[in-house]
Formats: structure tokens, sequence, C-alpha cells
């Protein structure tokens, strides 16, 4: 379901369900002359869309102006746009405080963007997870009180947290490739795995006869296939089912 399009009493029922709601998170970045600048958030949108026809998931519009930086290439022509995490993380907050507040407990985020060494993390992903932690104290000491977690009926907490009930689980950040997804699929910028994830998911953002040799992370985009696409598409959205508690698909 597209947030934007639900009705009050679907967003009731979606809430009493604990249905899961996902935050499409990304940049708009140079990526090379063949392929969109939104392809870090395409790769999730395009992915969320295809989760969605298979089961209930609310999607909230996709956000795409993270920080993107200029490390590959000059905004000049390109169309890369870069905001400061420092723009980003009260964004964030407040997003996530709104969220909160309106109900939901199953809140999480997407993003592809840098996302090789994510257990570091990178300016936009940093961002939204230090948004989403304050949100999360500043929501639970207006609901409950100071002292929350002090108080006597807080003595199963740790029980809780083992058990997945700990609401610093309410909102969480995850990347679109895991460590073992990349251990199977190429992941690089604007070369032969995006390059594909493309051709099978998002296809009107590819123009091979645009690929050029004038950039060293582009050249195995010669190599990009459809095929290798679908194998990338299909180990993301196991990954995502995964992390959502959704049913995985046989076959």
């Amino acid at each position: 379901m597209r947030y934007e399009m639900m009705l009050p009493r679907q967003i009731r029922a979606a809430i009493e369900a604990n249905v899961p709601v996902v935050l499409p998170l990304g940049v708009l970045e140079y990526h090379g002359e063949h392929m969109a600048v939104g392809m870090d958030t395409l790769a999730v949108t395009s992915a969320l869309d295809l989760l969605s026809r298979e089961t209930e998931i609310v999607v909230l519009p996709p956000f795409y102006y993270g920080a993107a930086s200029y490390a590959v290439e000059p905004p000049e022509g390109t169309g890369s746009v870069q905001v400061d995490s420092s723009t980003l993380h009260p964004f964030a907050r407040e997003l996530f405080t709104s969220l909160l507040r309106i109900g939901f407990r199953n809140i999480h985020a997407f993003i592809h963007h840098q996302t090789e060494n994510f257990a570091t993390g990178m300016p936009t992903d940093l961002a939204f997870k230090f948004g989403a932690r304050q949100a999360i104290f500043a929501f639970l000491e207006k609901s409950r009180g100071e002292g929350w977690w002090g108080d006597n009926k807080m003595a199963d907490y740790y029980a809780k947290q083992a058990g997945g009930q700990d609401p610093f689980n309410w909102i969480k950040i995850h990347p679109l490739m895991t460590r073992e997804t990349i251990g199977q699929y190429p992941f690089d910028h604007a070369g032969e795995g995006e390059t594909s994830l493309m051709l099978a998911m998002c296809p009107e953002a590819v123009d091979m006869s645009a690929l050029d040799g004038a950039r060293w992370y582009t050249a195995s985009a010669a190599r990009a296939s459809r095929e290798t696409g679908e194998q990338g598409r299909d180990l993301i959205l196991a990954h995502m089912r995964s992390v959502l508690d959704l049913p995985q698909r046989s076959g």
C-alpha cells in the first residue's frame, strides 16, 4: 500500500495489524552516462513495488535527497544532489517522531547508497539512524515519563529484548544489500552489478548505447545483463522478507 493513497481507516487497520511501514531512502547521484541519477533510490523503490504485490506492507513516499557527496563527480552538468547530513538528521528525527505519534511500531528504511561498509555507516544512513534513536528516546520519555526504563514495570526489559520486543526496535535502518548478498552479487557503482539491477528492475533508467569507457567505475557495465540483475533482485527480496518478518517464497 502506498501511504499517500491510504484512507484513515486503512491506516488504523495497518497499525492494529502491525504491518511493516517502509521508507525508501536514497540519493540523486551521477551513475555514468548510461544510467539515471536516481539509481540508488530506484533500486529500493522497485524492490518494494515487487514486494508489495505479494504481501501487505505500507510504503512511504521515497526520500531522494540524501547525502550523495561529490566523491564520484562534481555536480556541474552531472546531476548529483548533495544535502549535508547535519540537515538530514533533524528531518529524520521529525519524520520518525510523526510516524510514532500516528501509531506505527514496525518502521523500516532501506538504503543502497554507500552501504558496502554498513556496520561502520555513511552520512545518510547514520543521519537517519541518529534521528530514529532521538525520536524513540523522546517519544518514550514523553509518553511514559522520565525514569520509564528504571521503573519496576520494566524489570523484564532484557527478557523482552531477547524476544524482539525492545522499543528501540520500533525503527530499523537496513542496507538493500547485506554482506551475504555482496558475497554473491557484484557490488559496484554504475558497473555490472548496478546496471544489471536496473536492466532487471527499472529498464527505463538505462541506456546502454550511452555507455562510454571514460571512467573506471563504469567499465564493467559492458558485462551487465538482465539475467544477472534478476539474481540480485531475488537476493534483495529474500533479505527484505527476512528483516520485515514476511514469508519467504519458494522456487
